[in-house]
């Protein structure tokens, strides 16, 4: 649990020595500011969980403390515990009466003290009060602030500065009117107050009032604040009183006698700066309140846009919901059309070949038989060691061997005509042979370079249509054969229980990513480089199994490629 930090605001190093060990030893984080305006400067980093203040402090004394804490809504929630001492009841009521939370005397048992102070923060902390974040540096809760003495007397102006220094403010000095006014229009931080002896024998108090009142106007309406303070030092004589009207009507904020005591200069400059700073904090919280009310108009006008444009995109919505339905119907159509064509067209190449291939096919393998048959007549008629009897054994081996040539073609004309085959019609199809067809045909694209692995444990027959096993299964393997780089395996198996059969194609390839698996049945998405695929054949394939009340999933092989499970009822529907 992180100790609670307390600033601790006492100018006595010993008191304050004594302070820090008492709640160090009680488990207190301490941090110690030796003047008011010190403890102001750490008030604008992380917020302590309690102030401890001597009411006497060098320049601004604790009960001023108080009430600047109190003033801003970032430290109004700091416990503020007030030191006195005992004799002085009077300074207790003005502590208490400016914001502070308890008062306890210098010379009272350090029990009591902890225990006022356990109190304090035992409230805080019931309040639910949270820390607020550190202000950033542009915008400082507080400051020290920034004063210009502008008078002829080196003797008296050191005597100002060093007066006000004393009281925690940052003082710069100047001799000359011209100083001045350069000084006011080139301090990289506004100043908060200009102190000038209206009676100076180098320049004319009364003009440099209006001068210096002229530069507070021009950069009073687009600035953040309302502008530095200008306080004249005058006298209490008969020409004093005579200028007293010139000196306000050019611009002055205040007239200070110039022999008046320390003390009474002092807080007459503190009450025109407090007077300025509350100008300021009522100027920023007027732009905050005018901000808000923005934000608020704002928020209400993109609310009734909101509210306008709702009817719009319930409508818009419903009109994108029809024309998806209509784009898959269309794409569907599409599909169907796409699968219709290229059926048709297969069929007609089939056609085509078995009408070019079959003729020369038949006649070669007619007279390939005569050749043959007058080859075994010929054999036995040589005489035993004649020259042309190893010649006409060759012959018959070599016409042995175009039967087989032509009988494979003979075999591959006839699957292509069974796979071509239009009859979509459910009827009992031989799965086992179908499956050797459809690799059959894609010996070329399969050769040496791929090992088949068959295992058929299912029924031999299923009702279905061809289409079933011709379209998706090549269109399967053939995928499968196109992922497999270099040598591979293809595994096709089959099984069946009392309600479904199914067909399971897996290979060694790399395998289809799961962000892609719900993808891959759409129409024209395909994963192949440009011009190598069309992106239709699993489209396809997914709308035969449909018909079929089956359906397709695609999943990880045990060797890590992808796994096709093609599912269909055992009792189909139609």
């Amino acid at each position: 649990m992180t100790a609670p930090a307390i600033l601790l605001v006492e100018d006595s190093d010993t008191q304050a020595l004594q302070m820090r060990r008492l709640l160090e030893a009680q488990g207190f984080s301490v941090a110690r500011a030796a003047s008011a305006e010190l403890a102001l400067e750490q008030l604008n980093e992380a917020l302590p969980a309690l102030v401890i203040v001597d009411y006497h402090l060098p320049g601004m004394n604790g009960d001023e403390l108080a009430r600047q804490i109190r003033l801003s809504t970032r430290t109004r929630a700091i416990p503020v515990l007030m030191l006195t001492e005992a004799r002085e009841g009077d300074l207790e009521r003005q502590g208490l009466e400016s914001g502070a939370d308890a008062y306890v005397p210098k010379s009272a048992d350090p029990a009591l003290l902890l225990l006022r102070l356990r109190a304090l923060l035992r409230r805080r902390e019931a309040s639910g009060a949270e820390e607020p974040a550190p202000a950033p540096a542009a915008a400082e809760t507080f400051r020290r602030a920034r004063l210009l003495v502008v008078d002829d007397s080196a003797t008296y102006r050191a005597y100002l500065a060093g007066l006000l220094g004393r009281d925690g403010h940052a003082v710069q000095a100047v001799d000359s009117a011209e100083a001045a006014l350069q000084a006011v229009a080139g301090a990289p931080a506004p100043l908060d107050c200009v102190v000038l002896n209206a009676f100076s024998h180098r320049f004319d108090g009364i003009s440099l009032c209006a001068r210096l009142n002229a530069l507070r106007a021009a950069a009073g309406p687009g600035s953040d604040s309302t502008g530095f303070q200008i306080v004249a030092l005058g006298h209490d004589g008969p020409a004093g009183r005579e200028m007293l009207a010139g000196i306000f009507e050019a611009g002055a904020d205040d007239l200070v006698p110039a022999t008046a005591e320390a003390k009474v200069l002092s807080l007459r400059i503190r009450a025109a700066l407090r007077r300025k700073f509350l100008q300021d904090e009522d100027r920023r919280a007027v732009a905050e309140r005018r901000d808000r009310e923005l934000s608020v108009r704002h928020a209400q006008a993109e609310a009734a846009a909101a509210q306008a444009k709702a009817a719009l995109a319930e409508a818009l919505a419903r009109a994108n919901g029809e024309l998806e339905e209509a784009n898959r119907a269309l794409r569907d159509t599409q599909t169907k059309l796409v699968q219709s064509a290229k059926m048709a067209s297969l069929g007609e190449l089939v056609a085509g070949i078995a009408h070019e291939i079959n003729n020369p096919l038949a006649f070669i393998v007619a007279h390939q038989a005569t050749v043959e048959r007058l080859l075994g007549q010929v054999q036995p008629m040589l005489a035993e060691g004649s020259p042309a009897a190893p010649l006409v054994t060759r012959c018959r081996d070599r016409s042995q061997s175009m039967t087989l040539g032509l009988k494979r073609i003979q075999d591959l004309v006839l699957n292509l005509r069974k796979f071509s085959r239009q009859d979509d019609a459910f009827q009992r199809v031989n799965v086992p042979d179908a499956l050797d067809t459809v690799l059959a045909l894609l010996a070329h694209k399969l050769a040496d370079r791929i090992e088949i692995r068959r295992g058929y444990r299912a029924v031999a027959e299923l009702r279905c249509s061809p289409s079933l096993l011709n379209q998706v299964v090549m269109n399967i393997i053939s995928n499968a054969a196109d992922a497999i780089e270099g040598r591979g395996s293809i595994a096709v198996e089959t099984e069946n229980d009392t309600q479904f059969y199914r067909i399971c194609v897996t290979d060694s390839g790399p395998g289809v990513p799961e962000g892609l698996r719900e993808r891959i049945f759409e129409p024209f998405f395909t994963t192949k480089p440009v011009g190598a695929g069309t992106g239709l054949g699993l489209a396809i394939a997914y709308n035969v199994i449909q018909a079929h009340d089956g359906t397709i999933s695609v999943g990880s092989g045990p060797q890590g490629g992808a796994c096709f499970v093609v599912s269909v009822p055992m009792q189909p529907g139609r």
